[in-house]
């Protein structure tokens, strides 16, 4: 199995080191990659497009699955899993593993964007958190003013994949959507998503956020928000332990929640996460299977929560105990987790986010309107996916 560099110690040292001691006949060759995922993407795709793959497991995350299972790359696994072994997980992390009504990836960590924010200021100041994006301005405002920190709320703008993550659970919460998976329709050019461009430009031009976040990635965000600058950040569970960690500047000061949203509508986070399938070329199935099981089980992913902090994909893991004491806001973690959406899991996934990031880069940055610019990326699409509407 191929994996990102950072995450092949706590692998090595907890999921693998117990699976092999209780499978004394099955090793798993666990080969360490690239800390960018689209080249870890990329290691996987050329090795089964030339046919010698190596790869029996496939640890997969989420915008792979579509592609790699058109591809005809994976092996479908849904004869091998009862619907109440599924029930277990996330709804959304199994939706993820799906191509075409066949499951091809089972949810081994679950990973969601969600809103990050400053509870000791609000409370301060008398207000409420957040619950629409004009609360949202309104209090970063009331705190600026105060000079209680320079940025309200500071976000992911760089043209990666990122900036669609972030993107898409402020369109969401506006109402609109990018395409649909039953029709293929794509909702680039209607009124929403021109409301939700405009929404993340006026942040900017109303010094809410700061000049430079057309070009933050999620460290740069992280950065500025654990310095004790900003009172809003969007990212993804990681910054939690950091932002807690003893020399932290806002150390127990924080609180997390859904994506705000527009009045009348209901927050997003947008999924992320990583799962497990089988390669169709493996010799080994049968063992990758077991393997499978062992990683996605209770127990295991219990201990692998508890030793690296991993987001869990099961439920009720949220609500552990021994976990919640640890990490106390995982309860609240699963109310982001429900409230998740996904990219559109389409086969042309990689060309459809492209063609986002170029055009959303362009209107965000003040290159291009917002409107001819997503009415271009619109019509790309469309071209695309040989769609008319």
């Amino acid at each position: 199995m191929l994996i990102t560099a950072p995450d092949a110690q706590p692998w090595k040292q907890g999921l693998i080191r117990d699976f092999e001691a209780e499978n004394p006949g099955i090793r798993i060759n666990l080969v360490e990659g690239p800390n960018a995922t689209n080249l870890l993407e990329d290691l996987y795709s050329s090795s089964f497009i030339l046919g010698e793959s190596p790869y029996d497991l496939v640890n997969m995350d989420v915008i792979w699955t579509p592609k790699f299972a058109a591809a005809r790359w994976l092996l479908a696994l849904d004869a091998r899993i009862s619907k109440q072994e599924l029930a277990a997980f996330s709804p959304k992390d199994v939706e993820g593993g799906r191509y075409q009504n066949k499951l091809y990836r089972i949810p081994v960590r679950s990973d969601v964007g969600m809103l990050y924010y400053r509870e000791d200021l609000i409370k301060e100041a008398g207000l409420k958190p957040p619950e629409t994006f004009e609360d949202l301005i309104r209090i970063s405002l009331v705190l600026q003013k105060k000079d209680q920190v320079n940025w309200g709320y500071v976000w992911q703008g760089r043209q990666y994949e990122g900036l669609v993550a972030m993107f898409v659970e402020v369109l969401n919460g506006f109402g609109g959507f990018w395409v649909n998976l039953e029709t293929f329709e794509v909702g680039l050019d209607r009124p929403e998503t021109v409301q939700t461009v405009e929404f993340l430009r006026s942040t900017v031009s109303q010094g809410v956020s700061p000049p430079g976040v057309t070009t933050y990635q999620e460290e740069d965000t992280r950065r500025l928000f654990q310095s004790g600058q900003v009172a809003f950040l969007r990212s993804w569970p990681y910054a939690w332990p950091l932002a807690q960690a003893k020399n932290s500047p806002i150390q127990g000061k924080i609180a997390i929640k859904p994506m705000v949203h527009a009045p009348g509508k209901t927050g997003a986070a947008c999924l992320g996460g990583w799962g497990i399938g089988i390669a169709k070329s493996s010799k080994h199935p049968e063992e990758a299977w077991k393997a499978i099981q062992y990683f996605t089980s209770r127990e295991a992913q219990r201990r692998f929560i508890l030793s690296a902090g991993y987001v869990p994909s099961r439920r009720d893991l949220f609500t552990d105990l021994e976990i919640v004491a640890k990490y106390p806001h995982y309860p609240q973690l699963l109310e982001v987790v429900d409230n998740a959406v996904l990219r559109s899991p389409i086969a042309q996934y990689d060309q459809t986010s492209d063609i986002l990031q170029r055009y959303l880069s362009a209107a965000l940055s003040g290159r291009i309107n917002p409107q001819r610019a997503m009415q271009a990326a619109a019509n790309e699409t469309r071209r695309l996916l040989g769609t008319r509407n």
